[in-house]
């Protein structure tokens, strides 16, 4: 009896808190009433969260009429006056309730862990967009780059801090302390950024390796018996890993800008360090593959001489490429010609793919920040991940500073730079 009745008052105990909050007596002791709000929403099930969602999509949402008439208003003055109320008649009230949360001693926190929670109903339970759409646009103003701190990452750091790297290593998974202290080395550096209300909370952090020339492949990065180089040697930064730690940040732009951050702090402090460039991932190469055979798709290429259809004919003439890889497929069993028809369709998925819908996510990422596609390295994780996700096959994205604007532009007119040496591709 007792566990039936808890359950809904703890719901409607921080709904009547929210409600509070945003009155007048709530703006003014808003520090308080949002620390209450914040110790009750922990104690909501996921259950209650959803509800409580669901309570901020009907509770707190423009009214249709009001903002229909502040809009004819606007059409016919178009004056500041008419403007200024248009704005305030559209914007939801839930994002000033947010705001007020965000003045509790973990309220900044607390919107970030709401928005984690959100994001697993967004896409199966309708109404919830909006809400999504408020607490995402928040967020991106409050996690401002120019908000943010960036600081290495050392073994002198707290082992807590160090714990939450290995945690949230999300590309190649770091096998204990050794393994972590290996990457931590002088040759090896680790950058994350912080915001002044989560001093202990990593947001985003990116692993670089300061070696002589452009990695093609992740194994010698990765092994953690391996000599750390002398600095005389480093002339080229290769950002070979980057994790988001915060799931409720999903969409809120951080890794463009740590990158770029990371590059100017090593060219200041390693003036020997000229080129930067990643070894990256490609991980839904494999699953495009698949896909690929009896798809319209096919007819989108720029394919005149018809490689791309001899390509799969060479891949699939035994069954699906997936099931290829399950029985043990690996670079060292491919065939010159599965080699060759391998390093074509990427070079295509990335250069004639990557603005759809399902283009390479990572490769999105690096173009539209304004890398340049640099090199398809054939054999480059061996890994059993690496296999699975791409054949093996990683990517180098060159970022050359002085021509990212430029790239970048490119990128958002449909068009992929990329380096002499893919010619032949």
């Amino acid at each position: 009896m007792f566990e039936r009745f808890t359950k809904p008052r703890a719901l409607e105990t921080v709904q009547r808190t929210a409600i509070k909050l945003l009155s007048e007596k709530g703006e003014a002791n808003a520090r308080g009433i949002a620390s209450k709000f914040v110790e009750q929403f922990k104690l909501l099930d996921k259950a209650e969260q959803l509800s409580f969602f669901e309570f901020l999509a009907k509770k707190f949402s423009p009214d249709p009429f009001d903002v229909l008439q502040a809009a004819q208003q606007y059409a016919e003055k178009a004056d500041d006056a008419s403007l200024i109320t248009l704005f305030k008649v559209v914007e939801p009230a839930r994002q000033e309730l947010l705001r007020r949360i965000n003045r509790a001693p973990d309220g900044t926190q607390t919107v970030v862990h709401m928005r984690e929670r959100l994001l697993e109903h967004v896409k199966t339970k309708a109404g919830l967009r909006a809400v999504d759409a408020d607490m995402q646009h928040l967020l991106n103003s409050w996690f401002n780059p120019g908000f943010l701190e960036l600081h290495e990452i050392t073994w002198s750091s707290p082992a807590l801090l160090l714990e939450k790297i290995i945690q949230h290593e999300s590309v190649h998974a770091i096998d204990g302390w050794d393994d972590l202290r290996r990457r931590l080395q002088p040759d090896r550096r680790c950058y994350a950024f912080f915001h002044p209300q989560l001093p202990n909370e990593p947001l985003i952090f990116v692993e670089v390796a300061l070696v002589a020339t452009i990695s093609k492949e992740v194994g010698p990065l990765l092994d953690k018996k391996s000599e750390s180089l002398d600095s005389k040697k480093f002339k080229t930064a290769i950002f070979y890993s980057i994790s988001n730690c915060q799931p409720g940040l999903r969409g809120v732009s951080l890794g463009n800008f740590l990158i770029k951050r990371v590059a100017e702090k090593i060219l200041q402090e390693i003036p020997s360090v000229k080129t930067f460039c990643t070894l990256s991932p490609v991980p839904g190469f494999n699953m495009w593959l698949d896909s690929l055979p009896g798809s319209s798709a096919l007819d989108s290429f720029d394919d005149k001489k018809g490689r791309v259809a001899t390509a799969l004919q060479v891949l699939f003439k035994e069954s699906d490429w997936s099931k290829r890889i399950s029985k043990g497929w690996n670079p060292a069993s491919a065939s010159p010609e599965e080699k060759a028809a391998l390093m074509y369709l990427c070079f295509i998925y990335l250069t004639q793919f990557v603005h759809k819908g399902g283009g390479d996510a990572v490769g999105k990422f690096h173009l539209s920040n304004g890398a340049k596609l640099h090199d398809i390295n054939w054999a480059a994780d061996l890994s059993k991940k690496g296999v699975v996700q791409s054949s093996a096959i990683m990517v180098n994205y060159l970022y050359e500073l002085t021509a990212i604007e430029d790239n970048h532009e490119k990128f958002i007119k449909k068009e992929v730079v990329f380096s002499r040496n893919l010619n032949s591709l």
